[in-house]
Parts: structure tokens; sequence; C-alpha cells
């Protein structure tokens, strides 16, 4: 699997390991912590939509549903 970072991201990283710059840390954590969290939704969403089985994709689907922040109430 490849990923692909924005171009903002890459220039703090550059910045942080190459030029010693620490005043970059907490700028690329946050943006790595926001990208696990899109992977992480990426993949229960591909989960939900292709699991071989209806409790699977059950399962699946309450895990996105909760990681993207959606009420129980508002559910079907």
């Amino acid at each position: 699997m490849q990923v692909q970072i924005p171009k903002d991201l890459l220039l703090a990283l550059f910045q942080y390991h190459l030029a010693g710059n620490e005043d970059y840390l907490p700028e690329i954590e946050k943006a790595l912590m926001e990208k696990l969290d899109s992977m992480v939704k990426r993949e229960l969403y591909t989960t939900f939509k292709t699991a071989p089985t209806e409790q699977e994709r059950e399962k699946a689907r309450q895990e996105y549903l909760d990681k993207c922040g959606v009420q129980e109430s508002f559910r079907w």
C-alpha cells in the first residue's frame, strides 16, 4: 500500500529531520494523527463494503460510524 501526504507535511518533516528545527514537531504530530485517522476510516469503509459476511460488514459499518462521530440515534 502506498500513502500520500500533503506537501506541507513533507516540508515540515524535512525541516524537522534534516534541519533539526523542532518548531515543526507539533504540526507534524497533528498531521500524522489526522492521516492515521483517515487511513483507519478508509480501511473500515472498505471492509464495510467488501467483507464476505453480513456480520463482518455490519461490524465494520458500526466502527466506521463511531470513528466519524455519527450519533447512535442518527443511524439506521
